[in-house]
């Protein structure tokens, strides 16, 4: 969809909202809106596109309280502003939009979690991305390195990049929208995501993408909406499949979640941003046993996070509960740095590949 169809749908979108209230109180009805609950007892696996969505327990804000009423006002100015900036064509951030909000009298936001939750529930109402409003994160899309070329459109044009031989040692770093970059050809046999930037370079220095024909993505730890987006486009619309490469902890087991599964947050946005085919390639807890890497002790609060992915649907699977048991039982973590202490090719001479033949990758 060209981006003047993709604004005026935004437009018609978010006017359809106030609309709806419009015809409300036409009625005699107090303005409200039902939402769906944000909780991971309302996620649900939907069997057709594969991803996690929201389920059917909903909430309903009417107008009749003064907080609910608040809200309303709130977003109707949200509305607003968005519709001038479409209009505009101009775009904001996330952060801007908080700002923005402090002339608004009693619509402005206590704080910018308020005004973040808000545009997300516009995003489920208009069944849009925030991108689709021109708004725009605060965090950066992480970077790509290895044999693919694309095309990228800018404000000052079309440009053709290929993601080896036209960046330096930081790669291509991926936009915020990334409907504008199309993919044009590639040599790639996978794509691999790589949780940090110390365990990136390794693997770029050791030539890993030459050698197996990988795209290397830097995560820079939790991604980024529009980085989960670009992994999810190569793996669908070059056919490449994808693995996670992450640290042996809850927190980065939640980083390969969100990629794999969706999350709780952006349940409403999985079909755009979830790969259901990735697969986790490590560190496992096992890993940290098999090869007797350097490791610490869990904290309280890592504790705490593995007994709650037990208790997650999305982790609901035996090879989860097989490696998080392991785990607290262990009551150990580790880094992908760790894979150093056999030599700075372990990694990838011996460790990836043997893995991914394991998984059927290589």
């Amino acid at each position: 969809m060209s981006r003047k169809k993709t604004d005026a749908l935004a437009e018609r979108q978010l006017v359809g909202i106030a609309r709806f209230w419009y015809d409300q109180m036409r009625g005699g009805e107090l303005p409200s809106i039902s939402m769906p609950t944000r909780t991971k007892q309302n996620i649900a696996y939907d069997d057709e596109s594969g991803v996690w969505k929201y389920g059917d327990r909903e909430s309903t804000r009417s107008a009749g309280s003064a907080k609910s009423a608040l809200h309303i006002l709130k977003m109707a100015y949200v509305i607003g502003f968005l519709k001038q900036q479409l209009r505009e064509n101009r775009s904001s951030t996330l952060r801007e939009l908080y700002y923005i909000s402090e002339g608004w009298k009693r619509a402005k936001f206590a704080a910018q979690d308020e005004s973040n939750l808000l545009i997300e529930d516009m995003e489920i109402l208009t069944e849009l991305s925030r991108e689709a409003f021109h708004l725009r994160p605060e965090e950066d899309g992480a970077s790509i390195y290895g044999p693919l070329k694309l095309r990228e459109q800018t404000r000052r044009g079309e440009r053709e990049i290929h993601c080896q031989e036209d960046v330096g040692e930081a790669g291509y770093p991926i936009p915020n929208n990334v409907e504008n970059v199309e993919f044009l050809d590639h040599d790639a046999q996978f794509v691999i995501a790589i949780e940090t930037g110390g365990m990136y370079a390794r693997l770029m220095e050791n030539g890993f993408d030459e050698e197996y024909g990988a795209v290397l993505v830097h995560l820079k730890g939790q991604p980024a909406r529009s980085t989960r987006r670009a992994l999810k486009r190569m793996n669908e619309d070059l056919g490449l499949p994808l693995v996670v490469f992450t640290d042996g902890d809850p927190w980065s087991y939640r980083i390969f979640g969100s990629i794999a599964y969706g999350s709780i947050k952006a349940a409403h946005m999985s079909e755009l941003l979830v790969t259901p085919g990735a697969q986790f390639v490590g560190v496992q807890p096992s890993d940290i046993s098999d090869y007797n890497l350097p490791s610490d002790v869990l904290t309280e609060g890592d504790i705490a996070a593995l007994k709650a992915e037990l208790t997650d649907p999305r982790f609901d699977t035996e090879y989860w509960k097989k490696q998080i048991n392991l785990q607290l039982q262990m009551k150990l973590k580790s880094e992908q740095q760790a894979f150093a202490s056999r030599g700075l090719d372990f990694v990838t001479k011996e460790y990836l590949p043997t893995r991914l033949s394991e998984m059927g990758i290589l």
